[in-house]
């Protein structure tokens, strides 16, 4: 029987050392939302990364944040859904990692609204692994650096087992057969009130006054408040809140003003 050579016999601990450590902050997490932040906690402490979050997607727009680092990785994950763009998006379509390791790299003109809010944020290399349930794809971890570089080889493994083991708290909410049920209608299976919890709801309630207001499609007024998003430096959870709180106009000359203006935040 040939011998392993040792190079290999030490990745290949290395590679254990780091799945028991990944997958022990699962255990005892207190519920499955929380074991998805925990084990984004733990790609920022064994990771050269500055933040962590796990996207859920559905239909090619980011359906909510499931799990995060901090309330930076949480915002991120929010701007992809704001500017319907976004490294999250593309490996979930392509069903590949998707590595960015300097946003400000000239030829890098994938994302153009998300790129820059990006850098202005002071984030400068992008990385997004896919997450999958029974070989479907239905979200990705999304990792965030300041500093601009690639992912060594070591990290991008313990990334690419970090979006695989990033699965498993999602399964506790429901059986693989409702996956359906819950990432589009979300009308049934277990764990359907958790995740009802990262629909961005709010988004939903201040389109729905847009329509009402401005006389216009749903879509369209999805349109018009990620617009003013984009306009005002805000993420569209933002906006919502600020429709639903009443501290912005949804006067109809100022929301089809052809400029874009919407109503300045009161």
């Amino acid at each position: 029987m040939q011998a392993t050579p040792l190079g290999e016999e030490a990745e290949i601990s290395e590679h254990r050392q780091l799945r028991a450590a990944l997958t022990s902050v699962l255990s005892g997490a207190g519920g499955a939302l929380g074991a998805a932040d925990r084990l984004c906690h733990a790609c920022v402490e064994l990771l050269e990364v500055d933040g962590a979050s796990v996207s859920l997607t559905h239909e090619g727009s980011t359906r909510g944040t499931f799990g995060s680092s901090g309330a930076v990785s949480r915002r991120l994950d929010e701007l992809q859904f704001t500017f319907g763009e976004g490294p999250c998006l593309d490996a979930v379509r392509h069903g590949r990692p998707v590595l960015v390791p300097d946003l400000s790299d000239p030829a890098e003109d994938r994302w153009p609204a998300f790129t820059g809010a990006l850098l202005r944020s002071g984030i400068n290399a992008v990385f997004a692994l896919p997450v999958t349930i029974d070989s479907r794809r239905v979200g990705a971890l999304d990792l965030f650096r300041r500093r601009a570089g690639e992912l060594s080889t070591s990290d991008l493994a313990a990334g690419m087992l970090a979006a695989e083991l990033a699965a498993l708290p999602l399964m506790d909410l429901m059986d693989t057969r409702q996956v359906d049920d819950v990432l589009g209608d979300g009308q049934d299976g277990d764990g359907v009130d958790q995740l009802a919890s990262l629909s961005r709801v709010e988004v939903y309630q201040a389109t729905g006054m847009l329509i009402g207001a401005l006389d216009v499609s749903p879509a369209e007024a999805l349109l018009r408040l990620r617009a003013y998003a984009f306009a005002h430096d805000m993420t569209a959870e933002e906006t919502a809140w600020s429709i639903i709180e009443g501290r912005l106009s949804l006067d109809p000359g100022e929301w089809l003003d052809p400029a874009g203006r919407g109503g300045e935040p009161g």
